[in-house]
């Protein structure tokens, strides 16, 4: 167990999100049990190197490089942060920053796709990357073989199809799922599957209890999943949108 004060977890830190795969690799090699080590005390919790390659706001230089570079080294890409309100996994966090290579490299290694303890509703990664609007790894999940079992997961990824098994299937959902469902739909952007629930009884101007938005206001806010992409453009003096 290393403090996340120690020294070396500063070393690690640089090097992991620096993607400095050379200086990594030597204090792996330096280390016995490194990859699997885990860090007292870092976000309220305990949590591994694959947590800190997987960091908010994700992204790093080199990162797909470096989960594979930890998992070589026997890393466990199931670990889930301990003793904080949460249990995510590294591919939690890389669904809840749209790292979507970074998700895959996690998924090639063995990640559970279906692991629970999100920070949302403890769900699986789905529920990060749904609820954060993260779609490309919302995506990535479903084509690699998440389970889609709620209905607001169908609808915000527009899986109208399956959004109508789930209406039509016991227990019938309650007007508040059909509410979260639409508006989850707006959220994604897809008429269809809002169209379809509105005429399910869906109520236009609901707000969930989870956002100060209405439909149309989720609608038409910027898209939290391309965010990554718009803060690195506008750092590389990428001209407004005119």
């Amino acid at each position: 167990m290393l403090n996340s004060d120690d020294p070396l977890v500063a070393v690690l830190t640089t090097a992991i999100q620096r993607g400095d795969l050379a200086a990594l690799q030597r204090q792996l090699a330096d280390v016995p049990g490194l990859a699997s080590a885990r860090i007292a005390g870092r976000k309220g919790g305990s949590s591994t190197l694959l947590h800190v390659v997987t960091d908010w706001p994700g992204y790093f230089p080199n990162a797909p490089a470096v989960v594979r570079a930890l998992l070589a080294a026997s890393a466990d890409p199931n670990a889930s942060v301990d003793g904080s309100w949460h249990s995510e996994t590294p591919l939690h966090w890389a669904a809840s920053s749209d790292d979507v290579d970074v998700a895959e490299a996690l998924i090639d290694g063995g990640a559970n796709i279906d692991a629970l303890g999100a920070s949302i509703a403890g769900g699986t990664p789905l529920d990060d990357a749904v609820g954060y609007g993260c779609w490309r790894v919302a995506r990535l999940l479903v084509a690699r073989g998440a389970r889609v079992e709620k209905l607001w997961h169908a609808a915000a990824l527009g899986m109208t199809a399956r959004v109508e098994q789930l209406c039509g299937a016991p227990p019938a959902p309650s007007s508040t799922d059909i509410n979260n469902a639409f508006w989850q739909a707006c959220h994604g952007g897809h008429r269809r599957t809002a169209q379809y629930l509105l005429e399910r009884g869906a109520d236009l101007n609901w707000i969930p209890d989870y956002s100060k938005q209405t439909p149309m206001g989720i609608a038409t806010s910027t898209d939290t999943g391309r965010s990554n992409l718009v803060d690195w453009l506008k750092e590389h003096g990428a001209a407004p949108h005119s």
